[in-house]
């Protein structure tokens, strides 16, 4: 017990994190908000840290597909494509634009239409 206490060896930052990161640690919590036995929210946290060799020994792999992570899908489309489909945006946004000005859209329930 006294060991607990006044441990003889002490643990530097470098040594925890490379424990952690070589075992992994997983941390996971809930929490819900009711309000008259009604529930109203529920948000579940699931935390997982360990090296990217850990995660890989245990099957997780997701960042090798993600296209926000990756370059391979961004480079994928060449830049008259892109700049294609950006035109093509453009233009739907100034003919709903207009259309809502024109009073073709009618305003959501409950809202005064502006004159």
């Amino acid at each position: 017990m006294p060991e607990l206490v006044n441990p003889t060896r002490s643990h530097g930052l470098v040594d925890i994190l490379d424990r952690v990161l070589d075992k992994g640690l997983v941390i996971a919590g809930d929490i819900k908000i009711n309000l008259a036995n009604v529930e109203l929210l529920t948000i579940q946290v699931r935390l997982l840290i360990c090296s990217i060799d850990k995660a890989e020994q245990i099957g997780l792999n997701w960042w090798r597909n993600d296209p926000r992570l990756t370059m391979v899908n961004a480079a994928a489309l060449p830049a008259s494509e892109v700049e294609q489909r950006l035109s093509r945006i453009e233009e739907a946004l100034t003919r709903l634009a207009t259309t809502a000005e024109s009073g073709a859209i009618s305003p959501p329930a409950g809202k005064p239409r502006s004159v």
